[in-house]
């Protein structure tokens, strides 16, 4: 009996094992047919054919359906998971053609490589485990998402047509953007990635909404597929004279019709895409000349399909800044609306919409308050009724003459409070605002046009209002009406829940100094100076913080720019600009001064659109205990031996930070929950398990950092991910990070010895010219005469820092610009500067061994 149950065990583990790698070999043999995330149905699958369109110029495949007007081919155009075996008795080019313009989609703004690991013979392998563990063992939930439009802009007051045009946000726009983000805040919502438009309006937006949200950190994916509907040749044109010209009917139907595409706009017109820069990286058949509402959301479908559901099914939060009319788009496939409910559907500005999900992926209306509202055909939910903060802020002067404290609340200095205090402090106000503008709200009228096209410029039509019609209704019957009956309130069952589950499928002593433009010179949009097309890496220190001004260890610690920081961000970019200088990509670290240094600068230079790759890797050196504390403390406690080892020593480390600290980045959710590459610790694992009371696994993260341990991630991040991704494709690159971080960058480009590193001065804010082919540090001239090494501060190794310029062949490179000290000048002025800086080098070592680290209470 025995020997039967165990040959029957034995029998059945080997059928299970047989099954398992049978199930195995199928899905490597056809693991590109296999969908990264949960299938789509078949009707979202044959619309999903349409999307990523072929052209006869850029494609080996001739499409005769291709409309003239917009640019868009009509016939099967683009790649489907779920399909992509019908091709196998078709053409196995094409199918190849659409899996590769698939990966380059997936490739736009380094998402793929950021989000998307790596498919590998071993995770092919193992995919049936993950799958079982995802959708069985442990299911997710899927993630939220929040959808926001981004705030007016200088186009919508005017009441032009914009599409893709690009203006930037009215003043008012930026106030409703921060109401947007203090709405989010208050409501708890946590954000893990965010997609936007490569428009500018929209993506300072997400800036914005970020800045307040205090998580500058977080990945930003700028995908032109959730650019604003294209206008084609009324793009610049004001609505009301077009309307006027053209009548008003006409104008209407362009703006409101569903397949109805305005005239095309001519490729020698001033706002042709294909003149843009940020677009140089699309087909020519992917430029629309222009775009019905239903191309325009038919855009969106890929990047909602390939990218914002795989992220909402990996329990991810996702953010969406974008458009009117692509938000709209992406409304339509999540809540399934028809094409004529579409045109009813309003997305208004800088108010948040929250879709919640449930595993089948079937979005669920989550719990609204009196708040909150819901729009009819949709199961996104209002983070506050729409109308109210347009109306207050037009009556926002009037308001603050007559409430004592309004001005103060709205300006509240930012040093008394939390950033959260004061967010939610001036919530409360504009709420305030709000309601008592409420009185002057017309709600017969129709809605002020603010530039979208839903709902044919009417009111957004709310789910309450038809509750208090068919309310009405039943009095005119007689019988009885009551507001406070439950059932007269949205709840989260007003939505039939679907139960069916499917399964839910990251020294030359002298600086080389670049003579300023001549003033007869162009640069894009100032003058004639010839735009710099030759690889090149600029290297940028953050601006000052307020922690560099009163001297504090910042290390980790994520301090802001002071003002005088963001001017000096500012200044960086438009010597930049002022010197013809363009960007390919940007790196930078995940704090957010470097971040920030980052965006002010490409703010400057028109160019936010650029991907920029965050990594923790180009973090300022970790401090340990001594993080946030005083320099000028340490040393009168500590003595200036031991103060100068830690901060100067080459291999010394200062105190470690303890588990529990504010200071440790385990407790920071940026590393927490994001950095994973770096091995897991056993320790950490055990002492949070103990602490939590649950199985939870902890990353080694650096409890205190050395120079050297600084550089030791800090150079082979460049040698290994900037050199081979940027650099060696010629691409112009622009690094923003921190002084110690930067110091390991230039120890390894300029050849600086361990011993003389620590003796180097990074100035806040000045751009440093690092030119690949003369391998030499050049300066920007900024046009005042003044000599930059009496300006700035390069410390006793700057004669490493600036050595002679070389061509690829050794020999000196004849171009380079030495403005200021010439080693034979004989000028009086001169010498003194030949004295203090072409001196010989003598190399101060500060790791001295017989200083031994001491813990800080």
């Amino acid at each position: 009996m025995k020997e039967s149950s165990t040959s029957s065990r034995s029998r059945s583990r080997f059928e299970c094992i047989m099954f398992a790698s049978l199930l195995s070999i199928c899905l490597v043999i056809d693991v590109r047919a296999w969908s990264s995330t949960s299938c789509s149905s078949s009707q979202n699958n044959v619309q999903s054919l349409r999307l990523y369109s072929t052209s006869p110029q850029n494609s080996p495949y001739d499409d005769s359906n291709i409309n003239a007007l917009s640019g868009y081919v009509t016939g099967p155009q683009g790649y489907s998971r779920t399909l992509m075996p019908s091709f196998r008795d078709k053409d196995r080019k094409k199918k190849e053609w659409i899996r590769k313009e698939r990966q380059r989609e997936r490739e736009e703004d380094g998402y793929a490589d950021m989000f998307r690991k790596k498919k590998t013979l071993w995770r092919n392998l193992t995919r049936p485990l993950r799958l079982i563990k995802r959708n069985i063992i442990f299911p997710k939930t899927p993630g939220t998402l929040i959808l926001v439009r981004h705030g007016e802009s200088n186009w919508n007051a005017n009441k032009t047509f914009t599409g893709w045009a690009n203006p930037d946000l009215s003043e008012r726009g930026h106030r409703e953007i921060e109401h947007a983000a203090r709405l989010l805040l208050e409501g708890g919502y946590n954000i893990d990635v965010v997609f936007t438009s490569r428009l500018t309006r929209a993506i300072r937006s997400a800036w914005i909404l970020l800045s307040e949200l205090n998580e500058v950190f977080l990945p930003v994916f700028k995908s032109w597929r959730l650019n604003e509907r294209h206008y084609g040749a009324l793009t610049g044109l004001s609505k009301p004279e077009t309307a006027e010209k053209l009548g008003f009917e006409l104008v209407q139907s362009w703006r409101g019709s569903l397949r109805s595409r305005p005239p095309p706009i001519n490729p020698k017109h001033e706002y042709w895409p294909g003149k843009d820069r940020k677009y140089f990286d699309l087909l020519s058949h992917q430029l629309p000349a222009s775009e019905s509402l239903l191309d325009c959301m038919e855009r969106t479908r890929p990047v909602w399909e390939d990218k914002i559901s795989y992220e909402l099914q990996m329990g991810r939060n996702v953010l969406v800044v974008a458009h009117a009319n692509t938000l709209r788009g992406l409304v339509k496939i999540i809540d399934d609306i028809g094409d004529d409910e579409i045109q009813e559907i309003a997305i208004p500005t800088g108010i948040p919409v929250v879709y919640k999900f449930n595993r089948n992926m079937k979005p669920v209306a989550p719990e609204g308050n009196r708040q909150t509202a819901f729009q009819v055909h949709m199961r996104g939910m209002f983070l506050e009724k729409p109308g109210l903060l347009k109306e207050g802020l037009k009556r926002e002067t009037e308001w603050s003459a007559n409430v004592p404290g309004y001005n103060f609340a709205m300006g509240r200095n930012k040093k008394t409070m939390t950033s959260l205090e004061r967010s939610l402090n001036k919530l409360e106000a504009e709420r305030a605002l709000g309601a008592w503008a409420g009185q002057f709200v017309d709600t017969s009228s129709d809605m002020e046009d603010d530039g979208g096209d839903g709902n044919m410029g009417k009111g957004i039509q709310l789910v309450e209002d038809e509750v208090w019609d068919q309310g009405l209704r039943d009095l005119e019957k007689g019988q009885v009406f009551d507001p406070d009956v439950t059932h007269f309130h949205q709840s989260a069952n007003t939505f039939d829940d679907e139960t069916e589950i499917i399964s839910p499928t990251i020294i030359t002593n002298n600086p080389c100094v670049t003579a300023f433009p001549s003033d007869d010179s162009e640069v894009a949009s100032i003058g004639n100076v010839p735009i710099r097309k030759d690889a090149v890496i600029v290297i940028i220190r953050h601006g000052k913080t307020e922690h560099n001004k009163l001297g504090l260890f910042t290390g980790w610690e994520d301090a802001p720019l002071a003002l005088e920081g963001v001017e000096e961000a500012k200044a960086a970019g438009k010597l930049l600009k002022e010197h013809g200088f363009e960007f390919d990509v940007v790196y930078t670290s995940w704090l957010s001064r470097a971040i920030e240094t980052a965006l002010h600068v490409m703010d400057e230079l028109d160019c936010l659109w650029l991907p920029i790759i965050k990594s923790w890797r180009l973090n300022e050196r970790m401090y340990g205990s001594l993080t946030g504390q005083s320099k000028q403390m340490v040393a009168q406690k500590y003595g200036q031996k031991q103060f100068k080892a830690w901060r100067r020593g080459y291999k010394v480390k200062p105190p470690p930070v303890s588990s529990f600290s504010v200071n440790y980045p385990g407790n920071d959710k940026r590393y927490n929950k994001y950095l994973k590459d770096v091995r897991v610790s056993l320790r950490e694992s055990l002492i949070r398990t103990i602490e939590s009371g649950k199985l939870t696994k902890s990353r080694k993260f650096p409890k205190s950092e050395s120079l050297h341990d600084c550089m030791e991630r800090t150079i082979p991040y460049f040698t290994q991910k900037i050199v081979p991704e940027a650099i060696n494709d010629g691409k112009r690159v622009l690094i923003a990070s921190s002084e110690n971080a930067i110091r390991g960058l230039l120890m390894h480009l300029c050849e600086i010895p361990e011993e003389c590193i620590t003796d180097l001065e990074i100035p806040n804010g000045l751009p440093l010219i690092f030119d690949v082919k003369s391998k030499c540090i050049k300066l920007l001239d900024d046009g005042s005469g003044k000599d930059p090494l009496e300006t700035y501060n390069f410390g006793k190794a700057a004669n490493y820092l600036f050595r002679p310029c070389q061509n690829e062949d050794g020999s000196p490179d004849e171009e380079c610009d030495i403005r200021w000290m010439s080693a034979d000048s004989d000028d009086e002025d001169v010498a003194p500067l030949k004295e203090k800086f072409l001196r010989p080098l003598t190399p101060a070592v500060t790791n001295d061994a017989s200083v031994v680290p001491v813990e800080v209470a």
